[in-house]
Formats: structure tokens, C-alpha cells, sequence
């Protein structure tokens, strides 16, 4: 009987191999709080070329009061995982690049430029989850003077932007770029937070599809997220920047 149920359960019917890259990562081990070393970095590898993909760019957290992580300090990491996946023979393809959090050392970083960007010169960062930054759109053309496109992490995750999809609208304006946290269409992190990744999806807001992977939890729910609608819509329509990179 539990067998017969078992048969009837959906499977997906895509995988992320059309996607190709997941530019939003932190399989880089031990150096943020993604994967804490390099077994469950090579765990995380082989995750991802399970559900298709081709390349992982490497997104790890950089914040004034947690994470101090420099661009040599990244790279650095980056080596040790490479090497983890030539020993254990994954065909995965991993970059660099790196998470920046919206704090008073991010503006000073980008004008030293001591930021990794990833693919054709996109900057990825990220807000705070409780307050609204007042000068984001000030900061979104510091960003493009430095010769960046900035790029959002998972703008459906701050709730102050819940509720109106012209706050999205605005900083789509302005030149930024969004980056949708795939799971967040699973329900992950919440309704609220599912229900504003719906909605940027439904309004075509969204240019970047990324994992956000932390552990193995966020990669069950990778799998997970290929039973979505929203996510075979996006994955099908062949419109992400993730095919560039």
C-alpha cells in the first residue's frame, strides 16, 4: 500500500540543467555560514549536479561584524574546494564572487575596489532582513559609477518591500538587477516571503535565479522548488541572466 502511494507521487519534470549556473552560492567551506567544511562542501557539489547544474558561482558572506572575508581570502577557499572536487572527480565548474551586506564598510570597499564581482562585472548584495535602507537608490548609482551592475539577493525576503510591487518597479529603475532565492517559491522562509517571490515572478521582475544554498536542508528544498510552476515558467522561458554567465 505505502508503495502504491509512493508511485503516485509527483515528480519534476524539469531540472536545471537549461539554467546551467547557480550564481548564488556558499559552498566555499568554512568560510561563512554556508558549508562548514569541506565534506559538506563536497555534499552540496554533488547535489548540484544531480538537479543539472553545469557551474556554481561561489557567493560567500561579506559583513563588517561576521564575516571579514576579503578577495583573497575567497579566492583562497575557492582553492581548497577545487581541489575537493578533483579528488572526488565532480564535473562541477566553480567561480568566485561574493555576497556583499549593506553596511558602512560596503561603499569604502567598492571604492578600493576590493569587491569580487561575478560574470560581466554584476555585484551582488544584500539588505538588512529588519530595516529599509534610506539611500539604497543613492547607493544603487555609487555601484554603477564603479563600474558594477548591482545585482539584489532575494528582494522577496525583505518584508518592509511586501505589499506594493512598486518598490520592486523602483529599484528595477534604477538599474539594479533582482536575484529570486529559488526555494523562496517552495514556501521555505514563509507565505509572505512565497507570496512576494510569486508576485516578482508573475511581473517579470526577476533576472537571477539562485539556490542561496547554505546545507543540505536548502538543497532537499532545491529539489523540492522544481515542482513549482513559477520555477519551470522562469526556467523554461530561457529569459534569466543565468545563461550568460
Amino acid at each position: 500500500m505505502f508503495g502504491l502511494f509512493k508511485s503516485r507521487a509527483k515528480k519534476p519534470t524539469i531540472d536545471f540543467s537549461s539554467l546551467g549556473t547557480d550564481m548564488h552560492s556558499h559552498i566555499i567551506p568554512g568560510i561563512d555560514d554556508g558549508a562548514p567544511n569541506v565534506e559538506s562542501a563536497v555534499a552540496m557539489a554533488k547535489k548540484y549536479v544531480e538537479l543539472g547544474f553545469k557551474k556554481v558561482i561561489a557567493t560567500p558572506h561579506v559583513m563588517a561584524d561576521f564575516y571579514r572575508n576579503t578577495p583573497d581570502s575567497i579566492r583562497g577557499g575557492l582553492a581548497v574546494l577545487e581541489e575537493a572536487l578533483q579528488q572526488h572527480q565532480i564535473d562541477l565548474k566553480v567561480e568566485a564572487a561574493a555576497e556583499y551586506y549593506f553596511d558602512e564598510t560596503f561603499i569604502n570597499k567598492l571604492e578600493k575596489k576590493q569587491v569580487l564581482g561575478f560574470g560581466d562585472h554584476y555585484l551582488l548584495f544584500e539588505l538588512s532582513y529588519i530595516n529599509q535602507p534610506p539611500n539604497l537608490l543613492d547607493v544603487l548609482f555609487r555601484i554603477q559609477d564603479a563600474g558594477f551592475y548591482p545585482v539584489l539577493a532575494h528582494p522577496e525576503r525583505y518584508p518592509y518591500y511586501h505589499g506594493s510591487i512598486e518598490n520592486y518597479l523602483q529599484i528595477k529603475e534604477y538599474g539594479c538587477f533582482l536575484q529570486l532565492n529559488t526555494i523562496s517559491l517552495t514556501g521555505y522562509y514563509g507565505k509572505g516571503v512565497k507570496g512576494a517571490a510569486e508576485s516578482l515572478v508573475d511581473h517579470n521582475c526577476i533576472s537571477f535565479l539562485g539556490s542561496d544554498m547554505h546545507h543540505m536542508r536548502h538543497a532537499r528544498a532545491l529539489t523540492d522548488s522544481l515542482l513549482s510552476a513559477r520555477v519551470e515558467k522562469l526556467i523554461k522561458q530561457g529569459q534569466l541572466n543565468n545563461l550568460l554567465l
